[in-house]
């Protein structure tokens, strides 16, 4: 795991519900038990207080950094679309948005990338669909200085056969298959005896094999998902063994945020 995806982690899964700040010596402590080294830390927090993702910050025990409000925006929303309780209510329409062209290549693929984050596929060059709007689309167009359209529609046509075109869900499907054959390698051994530094990492692994569906996983209703859907089953799974180890790595999480570790 680098530093970079470890430290986003963290401040999602544990830092945001505690002030949304660190000194970086804690920060240290909490990712060595990940094999992420000092330099690697610093490196890491610096690189992403220049992309806008983290603030320095005059912390009592020292240096430290704190989440910007955008950072802010991203973990919440990320934390909805992680620990998901049920399936999503959906009314039947689609959040569609038509962005202009975008002749440069990078931030074309820029916005490419993000959109698809965001829980959006493309219908076509500049149409992109999803289930339900996202808190962050707006942040995203302002940043990349892109012009879109946004409406509602209700598609009139097979809903299933309009998901099956937009979204490799068979590719969805046998990632979380592997996911859950992989899942029980990495907490099997953890149990009530195990040091919590330990059990931290074991969890902090977990999150981040689940977080990578972000990625690839738009949370579809599950009227627009197939029979037996795999992503159902991996979601029981994450949802107990990430409770189950959560007392455990709070602790650890704790102690290193006092001065000392």
């Amino acid at each position: 795991m680098d530093a970079r995806s470890a430290l986003f982690d963290l401040y999602g899964d544990h830092l945001r519900s505690r002030g949304s700040r660190a000194p970086v010596a804690a920060l240290v402590r909490l990712l060595a038990p990940l094999g992420v080294t000092a330099p690697a830390v610093r490196t890491a927090v610096s690189r992403m207080a220049r992309q806008g993702w983290l603030e320095a910050l005059r912390l009592p025990e020292g240096a430290g950094y704190e989440l910007t409000p955008r950072a802010v925006r991203r973990l919440d929303d990320a934390a909805e679309r992680i620990y998901r309780h049920g399936d999503p209510v959906w009314d039947g329409r689609w959040h569609v948005v038509v962005v202009e062209r975008v002749k440069e290549r990078a931030r074309r693929d820029r916005v490419r990338a993000a959109l698809s984050y965001l829980g959006y596929a493309p219908i076509d060059e500049t149409t992109w669909v999803s289930p339900r709007p996202s808190g962050e689309l707006e942040a995203l167009l302002e940043t990349e200085r892109v012009r879109a359209e946004r409406f509602f529609a209700s598609y009139d046509g097979d809903a299933r056969g309009l998901v099956a075109r937009a979204w490799d869900l068979d590719g969805l499907s046998h990632a979380y298959q592997r996911w859950l054959a992989v899942t029980d390698g990495l907490v099997a051994d953890v149990g009530p005896g195990t040091p919590d530094e330990v059990v931290f990492a074991a969890r902090s692994r977990l999150v981040h094999e689940w977080r990578k569906f972000l990625f690839r996983d738009p949370g579809l209703p599950a009227e627009l998902l197939p029979a037996r859907w795999a992503g159902h089953r991996a979601a029981e799974v994450f949802d107990a063994e990430s409770a189950r180890l959560l007392p455990a790595s709070s602790r650890f999480v704790d102690r290193c945020l006092r001065s000392g570790g």
